[in-house]
């Protein structure tokens, strides 16, 4: 996949998931929430005839609210859908319904959602409550799954990489006793008793792994196992695991600790053999970051500072955390002075005192816009590469908790 193609997958992914989150808000008074997912090969007179049967039968619901809501619902789904002579690539999601705004009152809501990130792979007609996402949801995982594995003789964990995101899930401690013997018994016999045990713990771990990672071994894109020499090494020449698990051990790596914080040292240890994956790409990316920022001068992060680099034509690379929700407002006042401020999404528009020459501007006058699609659009007019960086790692977080969610890695030095 290009440059380019990858910006757009990101950027549909990002929009794909903020309505997402949006309509998971949503809720109605009765199940009167539609949600409809249309496959590519599916043809749109065969969902126009589903919607007019359901509309149909809803004449039968005996509240005439939810039966009224129901039909609005399928009524506003249908007229959409005279728009489209054929489904988009990958298909399409509709949803339709009154939703509830408080008061005792509703409001009517309808989205379509056009070439979702992976095909809908078969028709599916939903009225709840609350609206259908979780196949949505499903496309918009990461892609990329490993299985972790580490181990020493005293206790071993393992896990997923599933993504960008480490997942513990099962851990196990030994009863393998220490090099030194107890009294009174032989040299020998110490020695045999404590081979059984590592035996035993090494079949306890490979059994939790093949418990996790069989059910998944046909999507598993391969199997990484940590610890200290020589525990690794023995695990792996013993033949512990299933047969099928052997051949996806990708390789074995030096970590020190084999609590739930050696799965991540684990995926760091595994950097080259994780360089095409997400992860390590949004870690190489913050760790240039930080490594300009501490030791050299192409970085600039924070709202304001970023977007004036952005204008210039300076950024290279802005790094946008995939957690941000903000938007902007812009204020311009009588005088023709312009100012930004960045605000939460859930809250309303304040009004705004310009600092060059106190007029007030007021909600109303006020442009607000989603942060991200503000700062995408500077980028695209500037050639300038968009990159989304996930939470789910140390340098991640700190990008949306330390620095705003906004930051980039600049052309050259500019003192801004």
């Amino acid at each position: 996949m290009s440059q380019q193609q990858d910006e757009q997958s990101d950027k549909q992914k990002y929009e794909f998931r903020r309505v997402i989150e949006e309509l998971q808000e949503y809720s109605g008074s009765g199940t009167q929430l539609v949600s409809i997912y249309v496959p590519e090969d599916r043809q749109i007179s065969d969902v126009a005839a589903h919607i007019t049967q359901e509309h149909s039968e809803a004449s039968n619901i005996k509240s005439k609210q939810t039966r009224t809501a129901v039909q609005d619902a399928l009524t506003s789904l249908k007229d959409r859908l005279k728009y489209y002579k054929t489904p988009p690539e990958n298909g399409m999601v509709l949803f339709s319904g009154a939703i509830d705004a408080g008061g005792g009152q509703t409001d009517m809501v309808t989205k379509v959602l056009e070439s979702p990130p992976d095909p809908v792979e078969s028709f599916r007609y939903h009225c709840d409550s609350a609206f259908l996402t979780e196949p949505l949801e499903h496309m918009l995982a990461d892609k990329g799954l490993f299985g972790l594995i580490v181990l020493d003789r005293r206790e071993a964990n393992v896990g997923w990489l599933k993504g960008k995101r480490v997942e513990p899930v099962k851990s196990a401690s030994s009863l393998v006793p220490g090099k030194q013997r107890k009294g009174g018994q032989s040299a020998q016999r110490f020695a045999r008793l404590r081979l059984e045990a590592i035996d035993n713990f090494y079949q306890e771990v490979a059994e939790m792994a093949d418990d996790l990672f069989v059910p998944e071994r046909h999507e598993l894109d391969g199997i990484l196992v940590g610890g200290p020499s020589p525990t690794k090494d023995e695990f792996l020449d013993g033949d512990y695991l299933h047969h099928e698990l052997q051949d996806l051990v990708l390789g074995k790596f030096d970590v020190s600790y084999t609590d739930e914080s050696g799965l991540y040292d684990l995926v760091d240890a595994a950097e080259d053999v994780l360089a095409e994956t997400e992860v390590m790409k949004d870690k190489q990316q913050m760790e240039e970051f930080f490594k300009e920022l501490h030791d050299g001068e192409k970085a600039t992060y924070g709202f304001e500072q970023t977007r004036q680099n952005l204008v210039m034509g300076s950024v290279d690379r802005l790094l946008l955390s995939e957690d941000l929700r903000s938007d902007v407002v812009t204020y311009e006042c009588e005088n023709g002075h312009e100012e930004r401020e960045v605000v939460d999404r859930r809250k309303n528009t304040p009004e705004h005192d310009c600092t060059e020459c106190g007029a007030t501007v007021s909600a109303e006058e006020a442009e607000r816009e989603d942060v991200i699609d503000h700062l995408i659009d500077i980028a695209e007019q500037r050639g300038t590469e968009a990159k989304f960086i996930s939470t789910d790692f140390e340098k991640g977080e700190q990008l949306l908790t330390a620095f705003g969610g906004v930051a980039g890695i600049l052309r050259y030095s500019t003192g801004v």
